[in-house]
């Protein structure tokens, strides 16, 4: 077909044809709003990922240096190396490498008795994503949006922030048997943060005509086949891919923030390597939190270089750095706008550290405990749930299986984590397996 016929044809199917876009019906619509099962706590969920196990000892679960404990003896027992003050206000004790985390740790609920669902990193990272360390499964931003749906049908309902990926790669924001429409969009910090987002100039008019078109037979073989729920959540991207570029590019536009804003989660500031750009991801969440997205996913390195420090835990240090003024302004300035109540803030790794020491000052991978945290969304503040023993290698109160803390995120967001399931292949799936309890304790 030449191009002066098929422009031709697509004139003339856009003049017959208006706003076909938006013919799915709400009922057909997989990204309209749905009703929670029970009222709902909180709207949306920003998760923040540190990826390659971040030591608990050296971070949110401190055990001192005393003697024998240095890394140095037999048994190569070694405390935190960075020091430790507990926060003024509800006196959870964080480390030195922290310090304006320390500072709002009264807005925060501090779970100590993680255990991780693989001692590897991969697996590991898609059981906290997944909650299946084996077996390729939806994302946990996935179910939110499948279960909920979006407030802003200009954007997608779950976006993902990585400047590289993690462990896991891509299946971590995956819809995998969930409807196309949930997968997660992901968004590369800087200029271009969505490539091929703006067409040229030239080609937006003959854009808008061939989207119409394609929708138009898309929709018409959808009429056919009404179950086909792959198609409507073909059609639905394809009016969203449309929508964002008008909406994604002032929701990145970061100019728009006062001088104060910026200087909250210290955008402007000095920072290197791995992580540099968390500030500009930090404070896109929250543009993009107010537009209206369901899930949010925030992630601050890829597998290489990250949090897995064999060697020396002083890499640790920088990556701190460069998290901990983002994060806690984060907080901040979501309770500042009176957002975050509503919202669900979850800071998680795949799992902790070794007390004992590995290499020349480094630790290895240890799955039987380590630390999360949440803030907002109906989560008690300033609350330290679970224990571990004097060496950070055992949890000796309440442990929590990842399962478990899905089932209490989806709680607060009005879902019933049985309930939430999808058919396939024969049998119901859901988020937490055939596992999972609610922990009220957890709840204020």
């Amino acid at each position: 077909m030449s191009l002066l016929t098929r422009r031709s044809l697509l004139c003339r199917s856009s003049l017959l044809l208006p706003g076909l876009l938006s013919e799915l019906s709400a009922a057909e619509d997989p990204l309209s709003v749905k009703r929670p099962h029970t009222p709902a706590k909180a709207k949306r969920i920003i998760m923040i990922y540190a990826t390659g196990g971040v030591s608990h000892i050296d971070t949110f679960d401190p055990k001192p240096i005393i003697k024998g404990r240095d890394g140095t003896g037999p048994d190569k027992l070694m405390g935190n190396l960075f020091g430790a003050q507990p926060n003024r206000r509800c006196g959870t004790e964080v480390s030195d490498l922290f310090p304006h985390l320390r500072g709002v740790m009264d807005e925060v609920c501090l779970i100590r008795s993680m255990k991780a669902s693989h001692f590897d990193h991969s697996e590991a990272t898609l059981g906290m994503h997944t909650g299946s360390p084996t077996f390729a499964r939806p994302s946990m931003g996935s179910w939110v949006s499948y279960g909920l749906g979006s407030f802003n049908q200009n954007l997608p309902s779950f976006i993902v922030i990585a400047p590289h990926l993690p462990y896991g790669g891509t299946q971590v924001y995956a819809s995998d048997f969930l409807p196309a429409a949930h997968q997660g969009t992901r968004v590369i910090p800087g200029s271009n943060p969505i490539a091929n987002l703006r067409p040229p100039n030239s080609t937006q008019n003959l854009q808008k005509l061939e989207l119409d078109l394609v929708s138009h037979l898309n929709q018409q073989h959808f009429n056919a086949r009404p179950q086909d729920s792959a198609l409507a959540a073909r059609i639905k991207s394809f009016e969203t891919a449309f929508q964002m570029q008008q909406a994604a590019p002032e929701a990145f536009d970061l100019s728009q923030e006062p001088a104060h804003i910026r200087s909250l989660y210290g955008l402007d500031r000095k920072v290197k390597g791995p992580g540099a750009d968390f500030a500009w991801q930090c404070l896109v969440a929250r543009r993009l939190a107010e537009r209206g997205v369901r899930f949010i996913e925030l992630i601050d390195t890829g597998s290489r270089p990250n949090w897995d420090s064999h060697g020396d835990m002083k890499e640790h240090a920088d990556l701190a750095y460069n998290v901990d003024q983002p994060t806690a302004a984060l907080i901040t300035d979501l309770k500042q706008r009176g957002m975050l109540d509503e919202t669900i803030l979850l800071w998680a790794t795949e799992f902790g550290r070794t007390p004992t020491r590995e290499g020349k000052n480094g630790r290895g991978h240890h799955r039987d405990c380590f630390s999360v945290w949440i803030a907002g969304g109906g989560f008690k503040a300033g609350h330290v749930h679970g224990a571990t023993d004097e060496l950070g290698k055992y949890t000796t109160e309440s442990p929590l299986e990842v399962h478990d803390l899905h089932a209490t995120l989806l709680h607060q967001l009005g879902m019933n984590h049985e309930k939430l399931t999808f058919r396939h292949a024969g049998r119901d799936f859901r988020l937490t397996d055939v596992h999972g309890t609610v922990v009220n304790d957890l709840l204020a």
